[in-house]
């Protein structure tokens, strides 16, 4: 795909105000987000951010294992209860056209997480959908790393 628009070039105040939301979310950690962010943008097909957060994901400490399973995290024992409490209202929130945000993910999720975790959690998932929105619209892709060995 061809890059359409330099968002970043064009109206960088904008993209700037919204890169610096990031840092009051901080009570969940940089490893379980960058899994979370991972998975809303393995939702929406967004390379860009797949190839970013799956390297993010990675130097926080997260195994190739569970990166390689995130997509079926349902099926497998090494994501933890909260971990998949998280994920799942991290999924429903991303497809929120389709069932809305259930009561029983919210109450499964409060089981595990403070109030300020799953006000952070959610802010997480709608600002990844957000930028997964923008580099889709307008064709930003990842550039291939093959030449750094990588």
């Amino acid at each position: 795909m061809i890059e359409r628009l330099d968002y970043v070039a064009i109206n960088g105040s904008a993209i700037a105000n919204m890169a610096r939301a990031k840092k009051d979310m901080t009570s969940i950690g940089d490893k379980f987000r960058a899994v979370v962010e991972l998975r809303v943008s393995q939702i929406n097909g967004c390379a860009y951010c797949v190839d970013l957060h799956t390297t993010e994901a990675r130097t926080a400490g997260e195994t190739q294992q569970r990166l390689d399973c995130l997509t079926v995290w349902r099926e497998v024992a090494f994501f933890s209860a909260a971990e998949k409490a998280a994920l799942a209202w991290a999924e429903a929130l991303t497809l929120v056209s389709a069932n809305g945000a259930p009561q029983a993910l919210f109450d499964d999720l409060s089981r595990h997480y403070t109030e300020k975790e799953i006000v952070d959690l959610t802010l997480i998932v709608a600002q990844m959908n957000a930028w997964n929105r923008l580099a889709i619209s307008f064709g930003h892709v990842p550039d291939n790393r093959a030449h750094a060995g990588l």
